[in-house]
């Protein structure tokens, strides 16, 4: 577990815990990258897809030395869109091409100078022509390209419907929620509000408010930081957790 400045919220003291889904994940971005290949990562809002997988190639990147470059999409780009985003990406020199002819031949020689891996975040927002223009780009045979495209539960359907695309896609992985047992084994690692605390009230908590949920457990967590600190109690107790649900209904 290494310690993390949460996405989510402002946590102190959070850690990265090693959830099935991380370890699956990590050995299927491996795999990905070693075959320069593409991967979807898909799944509900809060589940954490996002922070395991920049978990996973953060540590490709300080162990093998491995290029990444993350982008995210945050309405449904053009192809033009995606060349201009590319572009701020590889970090290219000069001003972009005017032209879409020009503008391919820059990127496909950039990318092939060197094997690069590309985070696709929110990849549920990209259209079918946005898909192909990733798709163009992987596959030109000297690219030395891996694409992980990460994104909501939409991301798999809207992959699916582009069959030039998904026939293409190395490795699928679903994240969803954490289980009851799940629950009991790692969110005691997740922050230390939680260390010592009642099985009980982390069911209790998990079945009222977080639904296995990793966001909802974050925010839970934000919130009881701040009841211990103003109630002076030592731990998570049941009127502290119906506080805190308070504030999330």
């Amino acid at each position: 577990m290494a310690a993390v400045s949460y996405q989510y919220v402002d946590l102190p003291d959070a850690c990265v815990v090693t959830t099935r889904a991380l370890l699956t994940a990590r050995e299927n971005i491996a795999d990905t990258v070693a075959a320069r290949a593409m991967m979807c990562i898909h799944g509900g809002a809060g589940y954490g897809k996002t922070l395991a997988v920049n978990t996973c190639l953060r540590e490709l990147e300080e162990v093998e030395g491995e290029e990444v470059r993350r982008v995210t999409f945050r309405a449904r780009p053009t192809a033009r869109a995606v060349r201009y985003e590319l572009f701020t990406a590889l970090d290219l020199a000069g001003e972009p091409p005017r032209h879409p002819s020009e503008f391919d031949r820059l990127l496909k020689t950039a990318l092939a100078e060197r094997p690069r891996t590309f985070l696709v975040d929110e990849a549920q927002w990209l259209n079918g022509e946005a898909f192909e223009y990733f798709r163009y780009l992987w596959d030109e045979p000297a690219t030395q390209l891996a694409i992980v495209f990460v994104g909501g539960a939409g991301a798999h359907t809207v992959l699916r419907r582009e069959p030039m695309l998904s026939s293409r896609v190395f490795i699928w992985q679903q994240f969803s929620r954490l289980t009851p047992a799940e629950v009991l084994e790692v969110i005691p690692l997740f922050h230390p509000v939680w260390e010592g605390a009642d099985p009980a009230d982390l069911v209790f908590a998990d079945e009222r408010a977080a639904h296995g949920n990793f966001r909802a457990w974050a925010q839970l967590t934000a919130h009881l930081r701040t009841a211990l600190a103003r109630s002076g109690r030592p731990r998570v107790d049941r009127e502290l957790l119906r506080w805190a649900f308070s504030r999330l209904a």
